[in-house]
This record gives C-alpha cells, sequence and structure tokens, in this order.
C-alpha cells in the first residue's frame, strides 16, 4: 500500500495530510513546519514512499532540504515546471504560487469538463479560472479578510483592530461590525462579482470552489451554489503526486 504526504505551507500556518492508497487517513494544521511536526503524522518507524511540497514561503534548496529529511523516499517539490494533469496559461508561469497550481489540479479533478472560480481565502485571496479544458487561465489577488481589518486600523488615525468573531450585520450598526461587515461581506460580494463575470464569459453556469482558511468566515452569506472544500490544495498535490508516478 503507498504512503504519501501531501504538505501544503501557507503564509499563516502549515497542513500536512498523510495518504495510504489515496484515501486521506489524517491531516494535520501547524503555525510553522518543522521537520519533527512533519514526521509526526507518519505511523511510527515508517517512511512515506513519496512526498510532496508546495510552499509560498521561498526557500532555499538547502532549507526545503532539510525541512523533508527523512520524510519519504521521494520528495517533489511543486513548481510551474513540475509535470501535472493542467496546463498553465499564466504569462509569468514562475512567478505562479504553487498553492494555487494545486487548487487549479484539484479542481479539474472535482468537476471535470465544467469552468470553475477557486477562490482561496487566506492571508492573501485568490480568484482563479479553471478552464472546462483543464487549463489554468488566470486569476487575480486581494487581501485577505485579516489584512483588510489590520490596514484599516494601521493606515487610519480613528479606526479600531476589529475581530473577526461577532455580529455580521448586513448594514453595521456602530464602528466595530461596519468594518467587520465590511471586510466579510465585502469578499463575498467581490465572489459573486468574479462568478458573474465568468458566468458571462463561457455561457454556462460555472463552478465555484471555496478553500482557504478564512473561508468559514464568509460561508453564511453565500446565497449561490458553492462546493467548500478545506483540504483542496491537499488534494489536487495527491492527485499532481500521482500524475508523477504514473
Amino acid at each position: 500500500m503507498a504512503l504519501k504526504l501531501t504538505i501544503d505551507e501557507g503564509n499563516s500556518s502549515t497542513k500536512v495530510a498523510l495518504w495510504r492508497d489515496n484515501v486521506m487517513e489524517a491531516v494535520a494544521t501547524h503555525r510553522h513546519a518543522t521537520p519533527q511536526l512533519l514526521r509526526g503524522i507518519l505511523p511510527d518507524g515508517e517512511k512515506a514512499d513519496s512526498a510532496i511540497l508546495c510552499s509560498v514561503c521561498g526557500h532555499s534548496e538547502a532549507e526545503i532540504n532539510a525541512l523533508t529529511e527523512g520524510l519519504a523516499r521521494k520528495v517533489t517539490v511543486l513548481s510551474a515546471d513540475t509535470p501535472m494533469p493542467i496546463s498553465i496559461d499564466y504569462r509569468s508561469r514562475h512567478t505562479l504560487g504553487a498553492d494555487r497550481i494545486a487548487a487549479a489540479a484539484a479542481t479539474a479533478a472535482l468537476v471535470p469538463s465544467r469552468p470553475a472560480l477557486v477562490v482561496d481565502l487566506g492571508t492573501a485571496i485568490t480568484y482563479d479560472v479553471v478552464t472546462a479544458d483543464a487549463h489554468f487561465a488566470g486569476g487575480n489577488i486581494a487581501p485577505g479578510i485579516f489584512v483588510r481589518l489590520e490596514a484599516l486600523d494601521h493606515f487610519t488615525r480613528a479606526l479600531p483592530l476589529v475581530e473577526t468573531d461577532g455580529d455580521v450585520p448586513r448594514w453595521g450598526y456602530d464602528t466595530t461590525t461596519a468594518m467587520r461587515s465590511g471586510a466579510i461581506r465585502g469578499v463575498v460580494g467581490e465572489l459573486q462579482y468574479y462568478r458573474h463575470c465568468l458566468a458571462a464569459e463561457c455561457d454556462t453556469d460555472p463552478a465555484v470552489i471555496l478553500t482557504g482558511g478564512s473561508a468559514e468566515l464568509i460561508l453564511p452569506f453565500i446565497t449561490t451554489p458553492i462546493i467548500y472544500e478545506p483540504n483542496l490544495v491537499l488534494i489536487g498535490l495527491n492527485r499532481i503526486l500521482d500524475y508523477n508516478e504514473e
């Protein structure tokens, strides 16, 4: 039975999944990735047959080797040059985040032959388009919900730092709710706008795939059909790993 690891290192946290014969057996989330934490998901005494890492942190080759030492017999570091089951149409393909590539690969597998908008809500928010014939067509990057609230506090004199927990009315009834609703419901508005644009371009109803650490903040306010998959990047990494092994 094949034992695999998929590792998604983002700006704010790292998620690692253990796969056995394409079944995700375990998922762990850590604030920072260390060799000890990554090895902690493996059964005692076992080494994975293969592992794949996507990271937005710009590690050197030596840092990657130190991070993944002893994890698997073969380690793949995802980049735009990695063989994969999707095509990348991004002009600056080597600046394209590996997490966006993995999310697109997962989307092409989850909703084959259907155009899709992939929305990843993290420190930054990405809105990416995957075509019906599995091309990464491009996308946009926007500030995440926490970044918006922190920016309002930082760049103004009167506005406070507001937490995301609390009431999110359609129209704020005080400064705190006005800022929280503006940040959270504003992202909902962005998502609906991009969905509308994609539907007009492809003349069909696109799938909308939602993932990321802040995704649950906007779920209660979305009124159109959506697929929520918190492990989208991990699923895409596994799909790319299988593609390379095939």
